[in-house]
């Protein structure tokens, strides 16, 4: 069977029944991970199986933390041929990364200095010549997007600033699954989802804000055409389909992953509030249009794009960022189910820390950083890697209900339910706390959300389902939810 019969259609017997599924392929590349996903429909379920896993993490590379995206490429590659070792060829495929982060071409699309990470320094005091430019509460009004160090916007400014020839020079500006995409397909353009991550759209018309990109100096010429999640790119280049020995198409997910973890929601009615849970925690809604507002830049709500132009009003919550480094600053000997097991054991610790503080974003140990943070509000300092955990988990809950609380005042309505997906789900002690903390019921699953909401979306652009709810319907059936109370 050639790759072409299986891109035509389900492949059938003389009798017409089907023998063989489409397969789809989520390439989910994380902070810490990446993983080639393959997604197909069976016996009326979605079915996944992961065939290709590779680490991932910033390297210092001339005195900056930056990503190897060569390395990185190489592993996309490694996994696609995976799939052709196996026999199960895709009909397309797409890739969701993290935000913010991005590469600048020149004009023989050579990359441009290195992709350089958003934990790096380099945006130190890039605030301060943005709002020399255009105050922040303007800023907010016309973007929508909550204030953080690391976006492009800071970035771009920090570029402008130590290596304003790059800038000069560049031809095109890609975001990491932009960039991607590119060498896949020669196609370059700017997905929704992820470019909202810049600070540089306009809310409220969901494209570049050209006045504003201008105003800062930065060069208009350089940003692409916006693509919408759903729309396929094209088809990989002739080299590759040598060398991989198969075509298929390139779809583009909500190449954000937040974006897609919330296209995984198995819900298909609005009375929810969302948590995709990993390293980071995103809380908030989807809404039709942006709150731009004063009230909703002080309380810290972003307005990211996502799928069918929907607007996801979330905050960014440090997340599960803090346990995997505590986990880390003890070499990793234990678990996170071990983890949990002991924060369970020390749960009457009292100390608590603001999750958003930026204290906790790069520290150089995050426990010393969590005890100095308890020291300087003068509450009792953890000694255990028990009260620890608990200290973080207790205060990851609470986060979560005073934005819920902010949610329901700015939207004038309540939730009855919170819907976590991501692999932070598997944390049920978090589980637990956060339904004790929020009063409401917590539906937990499903886990791979990320990968399966890269899949609905390439789903529903080859005619697999009619649109969002029906796949998230099939999602629902799909995967075990889990209910906490």
């Amino acid at each position: 069977m050639s790759w072409k019969q299986v891109l035509e259609n389900k492949v059938q017997n003389k009798s017409g029944g089907i023998i063989m599924p489409l397969y789809y392929l989520a390439v989910d590349i994380g902070a810490s991970s990446g993983r080639h996903i393959l997604g197909s429909v069976e016996n009326g379920k979605i079915v996944l199986e992961e065939v290709y896993r590779f680490e991932n993490g910033m390297i210092k590379k001339d005195g900056h933390l930056c990503w190897d995206h060569e390395k990185l490429f190489e592993h996309i590659k490694n996994g696609i041929k995976k799939c052709g070792e196996i026999g199960k060829i895709p009909v397309s495929m797409g890739i969701d990364t993290w935000g913010v982060d991005y590469v600048l071409l020149d004009e023989h699309d050579r990359v441009l200095g290195n992709m350089t990470g958003y934990r790096d320094k380099r945006t130190d005091g890039m605030d301060k010549e943005v709002y020399k430019i255009i105050p922040e509460r303007e800023l907010y009004e016309r973007t929508g997007i909550e204030k953080m160090m690391f976006n492009t916007i800071f970035q771009l400014m920090a570029e402008k600033k130590f290596s304003p020839e790059y800038m000069e020079q560049a031809k095109a500006l890609l975001f990491v699954p932009d960039f991607f995409h590119f060498l896949l397909t020669g196609e370059k353009v700017n997905e929704y989802t992820e470019a909202t991550t810049a600070q540089l759209v306009n809310a409220q018309k969901r494209d570049w804000d050209y006045e504003l990109i201008e105003k800062l100096g930065f060069n208009s010429g350089m940003f692409q055409r916006m693509a919408m999640p759903g729309e396929k790119l094209g088809t990989l280049r002739p080299a590759l389909v040598e060398e991989f020995g198969f075509d298929m198409d390139v779809v583009l997910p909500c190449s954000h992953d937040t974006g897609s973890a919330i296209l995984a929601v198995p819900a298909t009615d609005d009375d929810y509030a969302f948590i995709s849970s990993g390293t980071w925690s995103l809380l908030g809604i989807e809404r039709d249009m942006p709150d731009c507002s004063e009230t909703s830049r002080i309380n810290d709500f972003t307005n990211e794009g996502g799928y069918d132009s929907k607007i996801c009003y979330l905050r960014n919550i440090m997340g599960l960022w803090m346990i995997q480094s505590v986990r880390h600053d003890l070499d990793d000997k234990y678990s996170f189910a071990e983890i949990c097991s002991q924060a369970a054991e020390a749960a009457d610790f009292p100390s608590r820390v603001d999750v958003t503080d930026n204290c906790f974003m790069a520290p150089d140990n995050m426990t010393e950083e969590i005890k100095d943070y308890c020291r300087r509000t003068g509450q009792q300092v953890p000694e255990t890697l028990g009260e620890t955990a608990a200290c973080v988990y207790a205060s990851l809950a609470e986060c979560y209900d005073r934005t819920i609380k902010g949610i329901e005042a700015s939207t004038g309505r309540t939730y009855s339910r919170i819907h976590i997906v991501g692999g932070g789900g598997n944390a049920d002690y978090l589980n637990e706390l956060t339904a004790r903390a929020t009063g409401k019921e917590v539906h937990v699953g499903p886990t791979e959300g990320t990968a399966i909401g890269n899949i609905a979306a390439q789903m529903i652009c080859r005619g697999e389902f009619s649109g969002k709810e029906e796949a998230r319907g099939m999602i629902h059936r799909s995967f075990d939810i889990k209910v906490y109370h």
